[in-house]
């Protein structure tokens, strides 16, 4: 028989992954790495939204998940495709050393 997981526990997870996210994202040099943070954070997110919805027995949460997840895949594809272009131009994918984007 399936035990279900306490919503609290769910909750305090997705903070740790959250602030996991949030640190790398602020502290990493490499855009891709700092990429994959921000995706850790819409994962931590997403957890949030499924707990939610699982205790209050509401379908909203995971129709909010299905919008994320669609939104990060065009992310990862848009952001992987100027991540390339970046690398190819600057031959490096540091977030100091780029000035491509730089006005």
């Amino acid at each position: 028989m399936l035990q279900e997981i306490p919503s609290g526990l769910c909750f305090i997870l997705s903070g740790i992954l959250f602030t996991i996210g949030a640190i790398g994202a602020i502290i990493r040099r490499n855009v891709i790495v700092v990429f994959m943070c921000i995706e850790l954070m819409l994962n931590a997110v997403n957890l949030v939204f499924i707990a939610a919805a699982n205790a209050l027995s509401s379908m909203d949460g995971s129709v909010f998940v299905f919008f994320i997840m669609t939104v990060a895949a065009v992310e990862a594809a848009v952001g992987l495709a100027i991540f390339v272009m970046v690398f190819r131009l600057q031959n490096t994918v540091n977030a100091y050393e780029v000035h491509l984007l730089k006005g």
